[in-house]
């Protein structure tokens, strides 16, 4: 009696764990939002609205050398890795001195040794700028590479206030930094 009951259980406990999901495991490139207000979904106020939001993955450099070699000049780049970067603009907006429309987009670079190209397109929910099509920009705008203070490990986005309506966005990784101006 003891044999079947054990055997029963053992069976009911195999037929559940095949049963069991299976998860993928973590992604090797982190995902991370950048938002303007800063860190706006933890410091939210009561009546506070979020202007921009970034959602991007972070690239480790690893040791490599990002741009020239992991991120070849002059070839459209997913601004980060995994999934290509979305910028969503909670209202319409002024970016890097153009007007753009409220709405969410894709945001792809070219990167290059002096500047960069950043670009807007309607093309959303892609894996990397393997399709990639520049029929579907919304908004190209070109900004200085400047040296960063020190290395960047990750790849990384973040606002800075200039005023309650307008901000510095940085695009940051190994020893170069972009800025691209964005006011509401």
């Amino acid at each position: 009696m003891k044999k079947a009951f054990f055997l029963s259980l053992t069976l009911i406990i195999v037929a559940f764990a095949a049963q069991a999901q299976k998860f993928r495991p973590l992604d090797k490139s982190p995902r991370d939002i950048a938002y303007f207000p800063d860190h706006f979904a933890h410091d939210r106020k009561d009546g506070e609205k979020a202007l921009v939001k970034v959602s991007y993955s972070r690239p480790y450099l690893k040791g490599r050398e990002a741009f020239g070699k992991l991120e070849p000049y002059g070839k459209v780049w997913r601004t980060g890795a995994d999934e290509s970067t979305e910028i969503k603009f909670y209202q319409d907006a002024t970016f890097g001195g153009k007007k753009i429309k409220a709405g969410t987009y894709s945001l792809f670079t070219i990167p290059g040794e002096k500047e960069w190209t950043v670009i807007l397109s309607s093309d959303l929910d892609y894996w990397g700028a393997y399709k990639y099509k520049e029929a579907n920009d919304v908004l190209r705008i070109t900004a200085p590479v400047k040296n960063a203070e020190a290395p960047i490990e990750n790849f990384s986005i973040i606002f800075e206030k200039v005023s309650d309506t307008s901000a510095k966005m940085f695009m940051g990784w190994a020893s170069s930094v972009v800025e691209v101006p964005v006011s509401f």
